[in-house]
């Protein structure tokens, strides 16, 4: 059995040394196309997940804080600067995935991500 870890970040609201959430197993990968977003329920929380042609994979929010909609996963993924982003489907705010952060406008609110790894080929978000 081999594990792979594609992509696993801290979560960014919690603080140094907090309770680690529940991982839960999402889809398999193959289920996901890359460069598209997909949507997850999770725990209550939607999430979008986005997997890249090198198979990694990210978790952010799926609730769009400057539209006030859960629209994210309808969103276009593309990069800036060498990091993955996912743009807004409404206003167009592009998002780093890795950190949530959004990258097209000062002071504006960020997304929360969500730890995310690949394990024996299912995906599993940390929520």
């Amino acid at each position: 059995m081999s594990t792979a870890t594609l992509e696993h970040q801290a979560a960014p609201w919690g603080a140094e040394g907090a309770e680690a959430g529940t991982w839960h197993t999402v889809c398999d990968l193959a289920e996901l196309e890359p460069l598209w977003a997909e949507g997850a329920l999770i725990e209550g929380i939607q999430i979008a997940i986005v997997r890249l042609p090198d198979d990694r994979v990210y978790a952010v929010d799926h609730w769009d804080p400057r539209a006030g909609a859960n629209v994210m996963a309808r969103g276009i993924v593309g990069s800036a600067q060498g990091q993955p982003t996912l743009a807004s489907p409404i206003f167009k705010q592009v998002y780093d995935l890795t950190t949530g952060q959004c990258i097209s406008e000062e002071e504006a609110p960020s997304l929360r991500t969500y730890p995310v790894d690949v394990v024996e080929g299912l995906v599993r978000v940390q929520v």
